[in-house]
């Protein structure tokens, strides 16, 4: 699973929510006020040549005043911490203090997984340490997500499933994090976005998903109804600019998403062959989705 691609999406389309959950600590001061901008990968690359790690989202925070700090992303999804280098991390904000010419830098370490890891880096000799380096760690196994089963904070709410929580409160958990996605966010592509990153973590099974309908039936309604207003408003697009590659992807995405919500995973040979069909048919499977009890019945 790409963790690295799911949440460099996430921290791009919600920068100051992603500051305020991620790093607190560090965020108080990033207002509506602060323009915050991604740098480029490939400007990296191309100022710090052999010298560039690629790493996950830098970001840079800029106030009126003239005031500038840089907040560096690292996600590390191994519970080992094996992958994580702290050296690595060191020296990457050492290069980036370097090409922007600033001392404020704060590195942000999120770790999906809770596992043994290197808090700080001391480089010295016997009388003194002449280099110190550490870094937030953002550790979600670690929070309790009851904390934030009603937060404001989409970014918080959509990453629940991350959080710590009694295996029997899944489904539960699941809802307030679908719940917030509907009531925080209102661009219908960003709601089927986050909709699978809520459904990749969460990872209900048959048994859950059967619950979350039963205890559920008006979240679930309403998902159904943006499910049909989605592929309807795809369609209509779609004839407005000609773009009938563009409709059938989007349809072939929201049906393997319902599919995953109803039944479970899907094997990648199913999702390939719904990939691979034309409109009409991802039509005649999307309207046998609404009765059938089987996943056969529908393909």
């Amino acid at each position: 699973m790409n963790h690295d691609h799911n949440f460099k999406n996430l921290i791009l389309d919600y920068p100051q929510q992603a500051l305020a959950f991620f790093a607190e600590a560090e965020a108080e001061g990033v207002d509506a006020s602060a323009r915050i901008t991604p740098i480029r990968q490939e400007q990296l690359q191309e100022r710090l040549g052999e010298r560039f790690r690629e790493l996950d989202v830098p970001l840079m925070v800029e106030w009126p005043d003239g005031g500038r700090e840089m907040v560096l992303f690292i996600l590390e999804e191994e519970s080992s911490g094996r992958r994580f280098s702290i050296h690595r991390l060191a020296h990457y904000c050492l290069d980036l203090a370097e090409l922007f010419q600033t001392e404020r830098v704060v590195p942000v370490v999120i770790f999906l997984r809770s596992g043994r890891y290197p808090s700080e880096l001391r480089l010295g000799g016997q009388r003194h340490h002449y280099l110190e380096f550490r870094f937030l760690a953002c550790d979600l196994k670690k929070i309790d997500s009851e904390d934030f089963l009603a937060s404001p904070n989409l970014v918080a709410r959509l990453n629940l499933p991350n959080m710590r929580y009694p295996r029997e409160r899944r489904v539960e958990v699941y809802a307030h994090a679908v719940q917030g996605l509907f009531t925080l966010e209102q661009d219908p592509d960003k709601q089927l976005k986050y909709l699978d990153f809520i459904d990749i973590y969460a990872a209900l099974d048959e048994h859950e998903i059967e619950r979350y309908h039963r205890l559920y039936p008006e979240e679930v309604e309403k998902m159904s109804t943006f499910a049909e207003r989605y592929i309807q408003q795809g369609i209509e697009k779609g004839v407005a600019q000609g773009v009938a590659q563009g409709v059938r992807q989007g349809e072939a995405e929201m049906l393997c998403l319902l599919l995953r919500r109803k039944f479970g995973e899907l094997p990648p040979a199913l999702e390939a062959r719904i990939a691979a069909a034309d409109a009409t048919q991802l039509l005649t499977w999307s309207e046998r989705l609404l009765v059938a009890e089987r996943l056969d019945q529908v393909l």
